[in-house]
């Protein structure tokens, strides 16, 4: 029974937090947009270090370091850095955010909503960059943003989307889970569930994430109903019946070693090695019962987020946890991203901060362009 009442509280909260960002989103003044073609970038592109606050942004958590020079009301989801060295923000309904090397400018582009948020960023081999929305798919080619029409149903909302080594685009909605190919969508079934009761965090058929592993396998997390993984017509399904800490569950990283981590919304976080699952929360190594946002540093740590609890760092023999003690802005991080000189970004509840290699300073002591 304590079991039943801790969860009511936790999804309770859950609820109210998303309640209190929906309502920020519908009260808040709309940012407007920096045009981002060649004669505007030539009017600003000597401004990086002294563009003025563009909007001062009403705020439900006090944004005690950097917000993009007022771009980010708050809540930075994802981040990204393509191979020309854009640094890419993904926010929560203040759209995209790019920095070119010149400019940092939040871009323009075609929506029917008025706030815009993004979840997920992937760039393929020829070096278009694309961006799951609450808008859909869209498409950057280096000049200009495309809306890519033809997603089916009728919530194009994108949680999660990758690109498999074969260059298929895989998106995953609120809906399920489409196949874009370059020039059309194709729905992509997946089988009947075995979980029975599924208490899924937003929606039955939302696909939370994918995950290519080094056989080819896709594993497609599906809310409240576990894991699929996937290979050549054939499923296999990870619950909490054969694995699984629990359903609401996330395969969220390919380490260089072949494991598959694994974070969650109730049941900490777990590493699979091919044969077996391990809880690191369930055996008391870690706290934290929410877990996500998974990377591997280019010297092979693993970084984590706990909710509530704040970071993870695995070196491969211990984990070392991270909070506002230690300079961290928020124990509440949304997002993790490594930059090419290898500096970590996380963006938290109240701002986006940067971790050196030896401490935590605000974006913009190292990056003044984020100023």
């Amino acid at each position: 029974m304590n079991n039943i009442k801790s969860k009511i509280i936790i999804k309770m909260g859950n609820l109210v937090l998303i309640i209190i960002t929906l309502q920020i989103l519908a009260c808040t003044e709309q940012v407007k947009e920096k045009h981002s073609d060649d004669s505007v970038k030539n009017q600003v592109e000597n401004q990086v270090y002294n563009q003025p606050l563009i909007f001062k942004q009403n705020t439900t958590f006090p944004q005690i370091h950097t917000n993009l020079n007022g771009m980010v009301r708050e809540f930075v989801r994802t981040m990204y850095q393509d191979t020309n060295g854009n640094y890419w923000f993904g926010t929560n309904g203040d759209g995209i955010i790019r920095y070119d090397g010149k400019v940092l400018e939040k871009m323009e582009i075609e929506s029917s909503h008025p706030q815009v948020r993004v979840l997920k960023i992937v760039e393929d081999k020829a070096g278009n960059v694309w961006f799951g929305t609450s808008d859909g798919l869209l498409k950057y080619d280096g000049r200009k943003f495309s809306q890519i029409e033809g997603l089916q149903g009728d919530d194009v909302e994108v949680w999660s989307l990758t690109i498999d080594r074969n260059g298929l685009i895989w998106v995953g909605t609120v809906e399920g889970v489409s196949h874009f190919d370059g020039e059309k969508f194709t729905p992509f079934l997946l089988p009947e569930t075995k979980v029975e009761n599924p208490e899924p965090i937003y929606s039955i058929n939302r696909v939370s994430s994918f995950l290519e592993d080094n056989d080819g396998n896709m594993w497609i997390s599906k809310d409240g109903n576990g894991i699929f993984k996937y290979k050549n017509g054939n499923f296999t399904q990870f619950t909490n019946q054969n694995g699984l800490t629990e359903n609401n569950a996330n395969a969220s990283l390919l380490d260089k070693k072949g494991n598959i981590w694994i974070g969650s919304y109730y049941g900490g976080a777990s590493k699979f090695d091919g044969n077996t699952f391990r809880n690191f929360t369930k055996d008391g190594i870690i706290e934290g019962i929410e877990t996500g946002n998974f990377i591997e540093d280019k010297t092979g740590n693993i970084w984590f987020t706990a909710e509530n609890v704040g970071v993870y760092k695995y070196d491969g023999a211990k984990f070392t946890l991270y909070t506002t003690e230690d300079g961290l802005t928020s124990n509440l991080v949304l997002s993790i991203f490594e930059d090419n000189r290898g500096q970590l970004w996380f963006g938290t509840w109240q701002g986006l901060c940067i971790f050196d290699g030896e401490k935590f300073v605000n974006a913009n002591e190292k990056e003044p362009w984020t100023s």
